[in-house]
């Protein structure tokens, strides 16, 4: 299975303009995304499974971003979601501040090995404050597409 960020996340799974200015507000519209674009995938078992995940302690890592994610048994594979706030949303971020920046990680119930180097590729990806601020600065979802694409032919 391929660890390319951008092999999983196409640009209609990403979202450039959160509407959303709550937590759970962004679990909903993440999850609404990936389960329109994922047949089989239900919006309210995904935002189930990533609020219980949140209830253990935020995802949000600080620096502006959140990483949610959850096991899901009906999941077939990885899933992959990013949303953006320009204004920020207040996530419980370790950090205390609003959170900009949102991948959403969906996981097959069995996978362990896989789901971890995933959150270590986005988490080592997001360290960096210029692709932080590219990301903030993209024009719309292909722009973001790209900019983690160029990043993971480099990783």
């Amino acid at each position: 299975m391929p660890l390319e960020l951008s092999s999983l996340l196409q640009p209609a799974d990403i979202i450039a303009e959160l509407v959303a200015t709550t937590k759970s507000d962004v679990l909903v519209e993440l999850a609404s995304q990936v389960a329109e674009r994922h047949p089989g995938l239900e919006r309210d078992e995904l935002v189930r499974v990533l609020q219980e995940r949140e209830r253990l302690g935020s995802t949000g890592i600080g620096d502006g971003i959140a990483v949610p994610h959850g096991k899901l048994k009906q999941a077939r594979e990885l899933v992959l979601a990013f949303g953006r706030s320009r204004s920020g949303v207040e996530f419980s971020a370790l950090d205390g501040r609003p959170v900009r920046l949102f991948f959403m990680l969906i996981a097959p119930q069995d996978a362990v090995g896989i789901h971890l180097k995933m959150l270590a590729r986005i988490s080592r990806l997001l360290k960096d404050p210029g692709i932080r601020r590219r990301l903030m600065d993209a024009a719309d979802a292909v722009a973001i597409h790209q900019i983690i694409q160029e990043q993971d032919s480099r990783q």
